[in-house]
């Protein structure tokens, strides 16, 4: 078992998360308030934890955040499809208020907590093991001193981390959400103890009130370049 560092990144923020629509496996770019928030949290991610590999899914929104803080840190981005965003089925690029007009029985099930079946979306247990997988799979070579960034989704990080700290899929409700462009940390336990891995830190990113981080308002002792964030 890996001894390192693990921090699972969401994406920045995009037109969808803007609007509240549901966004799933569309391959949404980052707008420009995104692109500001992947800039920041790189300066920050880099300066607390001097990443040593870096992972992406494979959707837009999740490599442009990786390389963002690729470029500071001169690494290679790596890609791995099992960090991608859950699919939502038929669900995608509609809001919840779209979806609990069409789909009235099948949203309350979701609201519940379960997996509506008719709308074609991933399951949650699905999510949770192919995320933890990748996970285990790309956190197993690292030594204790390395640090492993991936990059991905806000339901697919919350599922994940579900199954990685021993909950079941359905206990993603006691994790709030990532925002855009913050994380988590992650770290193995000791020997054979279950769950293997330990939550450090959750939503972290740079010190910025949410209301602000939204609308692109940067703190005053925000770091604007490499150069600030060393002195930091």
């Amino acid at each position: 078992m890996t001894a390192g560092t693990v921090i699972c990144w969401r994406h920045g923020r995009t037109a969808y998360n803007a609007s509240t629509r549901m966004q799933g496996t569309i391959d949404i770019p980052l707008d420009e308030i995104g692109q500001w928030q992947v800039e920041q949290a790189a300066l920050d991610l880099w300066r607390r934890h001097a990443p040593t590999r870096i992972v992406a899914s494979d959707l837009g929104r999740a490599r442009a955040t990786a390389q963002q803080l690729a470029d500071l840190v001169g690494l290679q981005v790596g890609v791995d499809t099992r960090l991608r965003e859950r699919s939502f089925g038929e669900w995608e690029g509609l809001t919840a208020e779209e979806i609990a007009e069409q789909w009235p029985e099948e949203f309350a099930v979701w609201q519940r907590g379960g997996d509506p079946k008719r709308m074609g979306a991933e399951s949650r247990a699905a999510v949770a093991e192919r995320f933890s997988a990748a996970v285990r799979e790309l956190a197993a070579p690292m030594a204790h001193d390395e640090t492993l960034v991936l990059v991905s989704h806000g339901a697919a990080v919350s599922l994940g981390l579900t199954a990685l700290l021993g909950l079941d899929a359905v206990a993603w409700r006691g994790l709030v959400g990532l925002h855009n462009a913050h994380w988590s940390v992650l770290r193995a336990s000791r020997g054979d103890a279950w769950p293997a891995w330990r939550m450090e830190a959750h939503n972290v990113g740079p010190s910025v009130v949410v209301a602000d981080w939204n609308a692109g308002v940067p703190a005053e002792n925000l770091p604007s370049s490499a150069a600030d964030a060393m002195r930091g």
